[in-house]
């Protein structure tokens, strides 16, 4: 499937850069605009972008006119973001046209799940909300995995350590890939936690567990038997 084109405005490149690296773990397509001018200039020039997360104190050209410009022409899904929590502003936001308000500062990975979480609404990704594989059935959207139709109670990293697996079932991951994809690359721990996870994840999945298997000295593999 074709990558999603992200456009991401913002006149900080550190916070653009943040942003970004994270879209882009999630395979999106990311272009980047560091004022309102140039944000129009390559909103208009490219007519497969997908949703636009639009910083409102900017140069040249501000958040809000760049968002009512743009709402004159197309209905591409807008996220805000500002420094301002004033619900004033978030009212604003919402009178001209934006999908989604969020207040710096943010969790990238909490900006992530927003856009996807969007993009599902509007019918743009493609990607299956429930994942089936070997008796194992995830629901993305209602957090839930069920083994042979019964449901487990997993922790949030667990459930994200399991999707992750299946997502990239057959594919030998080392432990600092898995560290970067479901603890995300800032985090300093070390791999005896993924051990930890992976150790609990397979009790629970029970014969199941068998599916996750241990590639020595590097890390896991999501495998099952056809």
């Amino acid at each position: 499937m074709e990558k999603l084109k992200i456009l991401v405005v913002d006149d900080e490149s550190r916070m653009r850069k943040l942003v970004s690296d994270f879209l882009v773990k999630q395979n999106f397509e990311v272009l980047e605009a560091a004022d309102g001018e140039e944000a129009l200039d390559k909103f208009y020039a490219d007519k497969e972008i997908a949703l636009i997360i639009l910083d409102v104190m900017m140069p040249k050209i501000n958040g809000w006119d760049v968002c009512k410009e743009i709402r004159e022409t197309s209905k591409v899904p807008i996220i805000m973001l500002t420094a301002k929590g004033e619900e004033s502003d978030e009212l604003l936001g919402f009178d001209i046209g934006a999908d989604e308000y969020i207040s710096k500062p943010f969790s990238p990975k909490i900006l992530v799940a927003r856009v996807e979480a969007i993009l599902r609404r509007t019918g743009k990704t493609g990607e299956d909300e429930v994942l089936e594989i070997g008796g194992i059935t995830i629901d993305r959207l209602a957090h839930q995995v069920k083994v042979e139709g019964k449901e487990l109670e997993l922790s949030y990293k667990e459930f994200e350590l399991l999707t992750y697996f299946v997502e990239n079932k057959g594919i030998a991951l080392s432990r600092e890939k898995i560290l970067n994809h479901v603890w995300n690359y800032d985090y300093f721990g070390d791999a005896r936690t993924i051990d930890t996870h992976v150790k609990k994840l397979r009790s629970k999945l029970g014969s199941k567990g068998e599916y996750i298997k241990t590639i020595w000295g590097m890390g896991y593999k999501f495998e099952v038997e056809e």
